[in-house]
């Protein structure tokens, strides 16, 4: 059998390999074979991180080689698996190329993919992609969502709709001993996540100067470069240095803006911070009221005020920040982990085949 992945990115982007390539051994194993076929490249990746822009013209080049790859000869088992979309921006008459007898489709969601069209400040692209989605799930032999939030949405298109949640290898990301130095709040995400910081900067830089705390933020790129804030470390992401960032923190946190994308993230950053013994604070939006257990693995805190009470508690408290972070290590470790997850694709890809 052999898989054929369609993802948006290539592997500089956590979702294809957290979602698809992390799974490749594990399928391999059972005699899946995994081919993996990246839209964009990871240098268009690293160009949302530096604001630099990408060739319009590679872009175009980037669609063309896809849509001649959707039309060539497949053997016959193929299995296409299809993360959120094609084709972006391009309407479901095109998508529904990927639709071919005896090769069933699988597509995977981790965000809130549709929320983009259907807000759209031009009505033009609400008008002709608002319900693109509709037009496609409805066809798909079975969806992979990261959260409750997707999975409803895709169920209304698709019977066969599951929860994968977004998992890291807990042989990888492990607690490790942390250095000396003051008490390190920590955030790992992108450029377009940061958003969802820059509210929280004002507490946070007070906190840092109260307690002589730092913040160490990874990832956010050139868009945080303007955000002075007391206590804040910019670092850059990079694949080779992205498990040892997560182990130089105290603390994780996960702020995030009550909208309708930011309901549907997958809460990948907690799943990273637990799985390295870390106590966490998140928002409670979406799926963080589900890996967050409030008092045992970590603390939900909405207003500031509760930022503040949640930072300060953990911060006097080595023993409770521990008792939190080992709690957390073992929830992800039964639930969050690629032990616990590369079980059920495969099954899930034997039964979409029919050898299950």
């Amino acid at each position: 059998m052999r898989i054929i992945a369609f993802t948006k990115y290539d592997r500089e982007a956590a979702s294809t390999r957290q979602r698809f390539l992390q799974y490749g051994p594990a399928l391999a194993a059972a005699g899946i074979a995994l081919d993996h076929r990246p839209l964009l490249s990871s240098a268009y990746v690293r160009s949302l991180a530096t604001h630099e822009g990408f060739s319009r013209v590679e872009i175009a080049r980037r669609y063309a080689a896809r849509l001649s790859d959707l039309l060539a000869p497949r053997r016959p088992g193929d299995i296409f698996w299809v993360h959120a979309e094609l084709f972006p921006f391009l309407p479901s008459a095109v998508e529904r190329l990927v639709f071919r007898p005896g090769a069933p489709v699988v597509y995977d969601w981790d965000d809130a993919v549709f929320v983009p069209y259907q807000e759209h400040r031009r009505a033009l692209v609400r008008g002709v992609l608002g319900r693109k989605f509709e037009h496609v799930l409805g066809k798909a032999a079975a969806v992979t969502c990261g959260n409750a939030y997707l999975r409803d949405y895709c169920a209304r298109f698709c019977e066969r709709s599951m929860i994968v949640p977004t998992v890291v290898d807990t042989d990888v990301y492990r607690p490790a001993e942390r250095g000396e130095g003051p008490l390190t709040l920590g955030w790992i995400g992108s450029p377009s996540t940061w958003v969802n910081v820059r509210p929280l900067l004002p507490t946070l830089a007070r906190f840092c100067h109260e307690h002589g705390a730092r913040f160490r933020a990874i990832g956010a790129g050139k868009v945080a470069a303007g955000d002075a804030s007391e206590g804040l470390e910019l670092a850059d992401w990079a694949e080779a240095t992205e498990v040892s960032e997560v182990q130089r923190f105290d603390i994780g946190i996960m702020p995030l803006i009550d909208g309708p994308f930011q309901r549907g993230k997958s809460g990948y950053k907690l799943i990273q911070y637990m799985a390295c013994g870390l106590p966490t604070i998140a928002s409670p939006i979406g799926v963080n009221r589900q890996i967050v257990t409030h008092g045992e693995t970590g603390l939900i805190a909405s207003s500031a005020d509760q930022w503040t009470e949640a930072l300060t508690g953990l911060a006097g408290d080595a023993a409770l920040r521990r008792q939190m972070g080992q709690a957390g290590r073992a929830r992800a470790v039964e639930s969050y982990s690629l032990a616990s997850q590369a079980p059920r694709l495969v099954d899930l890809f034997r039964s979409v085949a029919g050898s299950g």
